[in-house]
C-alpha cells in the first residue's frame, strides 16, 4: 500500500503550521511502510474516545477482544491504545500536531475532520490506499461524506448514529392520540390535544445544526449549495421559512419548551420524556441505556423524524478513523483501517452502542440488537454537517441568530437571512 500523501494548507496559527510542517515533512521521508518491509516489530499509537463517560464496555471489547484479534492476524505489529476524554482530545491533536507528537492513527469525531484535513494533520486516503475505493463504497454514504473535504477523503467512516423520533405513547394516548407523528401535519395537529393535557408536543435542547437540520431537510430545504460555497439563497429559502415558521409557532403555541433556544432551568429531554413533560424528542441510540437506569419501567417507542415535504431525513453523527501524516507505519496503520470496516469490528462494537457504518451488516446489527433497527432505517437517509474547518462556527450563528425569531424580535425570514450572512464567509474560510 502507498503511502499518505501530506497535504498542507494555510493553518490558523503560523506557528501551529509551522511546526507541523517539519514534523510531517521529516516523517514522511524513509520510513512509511518500510517498518514491516523486512518483518522487524511495528507499534501503532491510536488516540480515541471510547472510554468517555467512563464507558468499561467499550474499552474492554476494544482491548480484550478487537485489538487483539488484529494482532493475532499481524503478529508484528502491536497497538498501543491511548484513551483520551473528548473534551480533551481536540486540545490534545492540536498541541500533538504544533509538538510534533502525534499518533499514527485516530478516532475523530466527524465535524474534525475537515479541520485538521486543512492542516495537514490528517492525510489524504483516496488515490493513496489501495483499497479506499472498496472500503468506500460499502459504508453508508452519509457517512463517507463526514471525511470528505475539497474533493479528497481523509478517513473513513468508523462508527456512527443518527437522530429519530422517541415518543413516550402514554402521553400520546392521555391525549386521545394513536401513534407517533409521521408528519410535520400529524404534530401540529397533535399539540393542541396535548396542550390540553399540559404536556409539550416537542422538545429539543438548541438550535443548532444537530438539531434543526433534520427539519430543514425534512422540510425539502438545504443549508448550502451542494459546493459548500454558500448559505445565501439555500438556508434562507422560502422551503425553510415554512419549516422554521412551523416550529416557531409550536414554540409561541407552548407546544415546544424554551429549552429550545437555551434555558438550562428547563427540564432536559432525558428526563421530560420518560416523566410525561414531553410527548416527542429526537434523540439516538445511547438514550436507551441512559433510561435503563432512572427510568428502567419507560417504555419508549421508536419512529422515523416526522416527514415533511422532503420526506423523512434525520441527521449523521458518529465518529471517524483517520491516518496522521506524521505516522511512521503508514503500510501497518492502513492495515488497522482495513480492520475497522470489517464485520468482526463493526458488529462487535455495535454491541456496546456504536452503529455500524457498513451497510452490508444491517440486518446482522438489528438481529443482535434489536433497539438500533429504527436507527439503522434511518441511517439510509440520514445526511452530514457541513464539512468544512469552521463547522461549529456555523453551529454558533444557527443558534444564535434563529433564536430571536423565537423570541418575536425578528422574522422568520429576517433570521435566516442573518444565519446565511453569516455562515457565508465559514464555509469558505481556509484554516
Amino acid at each position: 500500500m502507498a503511502r499518505i500523501k501530506a497535504h498542507l494548507a494555510i493553518p490558523v496559527a503560523a506557528a501551529l503550521f509551522a511546526a507541523f510542517a517539519l514534523g510531517a515533512c521529516s516523517s514522511s521521508k524513509g520510513s512509511g511502510s518500510a517498518a514491516t518491509a523486512d518483518n522487524s516489530p511495528v507499534t501503532l499509537t491510536f488516540w480515541g474516545t471510547y472510554g468517555n463517560g467512563g464507558n468499561k464496555t467499550q474499552t474492554d471489547v476494544l482491548n480484550g477482544q478487537l485489538i487483539p484479534a488484529f494482532e493475532a492476524a499481524h503478529p508484528n505489529v502491536k497497538v498501543n491504545y491511548v484513551d483520551v476524554p473528548y473534551d480533551s482530545l481536540l486540545q490534545k491533536l492540536t498541541t500533538g500536531a504544533a509538538g510534533g507528537e502525534l499518533p499514527d492513527l485516530v478516532r475523530s469525531d466527524i465535524i474534525w475532520v475537515p479541520k485538521f484535513a486543512a492542516l495537514g494533520v490528517f492525510g489524504q486516503l483516496d488515490g493513496t490506499m489501495s483499497n479506499f475505493k472498496t472500503l468506500a463504497a460499502a459504508t453508508f454514504p452519509g457517512n463517507l461524506s463526514t471525511n470528505l473535504y475539497k474533493g479528497h477523503y481523509y478517513g473513513l467512516p468508523l462508527d456512527t448514529n443518527t437522530r429519530v423520533l422517541i415518543t413516550n405513547q402514554d402521553a400520546l394516548t392521555s391525549a386521545g392520540i394513536s401513534a407517533p407523528p409521521a408528519t410535520f401535519a400529524d404534530l401540529q395537529a397533535d399539540a393542541p390535544k396535548l396542550a390540553a393535557k399540559k404536556i409539550s408536543a416537542f422538545a429539543d435542547s438548541g438550535l443548532q445544526g444537530w438539531n434543526i437540520l433534520p427539519w430543514i431537510w425534512s422540510g425539502g430545504g438545504e443549508i448550502t449549495d451542494p459546493g459548500l460555497t454558500k448559505a445565501t439563497g439555500y438556508l434562507n429559502s422560502p422551503q425553510n421559512v415554512a419549516t422554521v415558521q412551523m416550529l416557531v409557532d409550536l414554540y409561541k403555541q407552548g407546544a415546544i419548551p424554551n429549552l429550545l433556544i437555551g434555558n438550562k432551568g428547563a427540564v432536559q429531554t432525558s428526563d421530560g420524556l420518560p416523566k410525561g413533560n414531553y410527548a416527542d424528542i429526537l434523540d439516538g441510540p445511547w438514550m436507551a441505556g441512559i433510561w435503563a437506569g432512572q427510568y428502567a419501567s419507560f417504555k419508549p417507542v421508536y419512529s422515523p423524524m416526522p416527514a415533511g415535504a422532503g420526506s423523512s431525513v434525520s441527521v449523521v453523527g458518529g465518529e471517524d478513523i483517520v491516518m496522521t501524516t506524521a505516522s511512521k507505519h503508514q503500510a501497518a496503520a492502513e492495515e488497522f483501517l482495513a480492520f475497522t470496516q470489517t464485520s468482526t469490528w463493526q458488529l462487535a462494537m455495535a454491541k456496546t452502542g456504536q452503529m455500524s457504518v457498513v451497510s452490508a451488516d444491517d440486518a446482522q446489527e438489528a438481529s443482535d440488537t434489536p433497539a438500533l433497527a429504527p436507527y439503522i432505517t434511518q441511517l439510509a437517509t440520514a445526511k452530514s454537517r457541513p464539512a468544512v474547518p469552521d463547522e461549529p462556527q456555523i453551529d454558533t450563528a444557527l443558534q444564535d441568530d434563529l433564536t430571536p425569531a423565537f423570541e418575536g424580535k425578528t422574522t422568520v425570514q429576517a433570521a435566516l437571512d442573518k444565519a446565511a450572512q453569516d455562515i457565508d464567509p465559514l464555509l469558505t474560510a481556509t484554516k
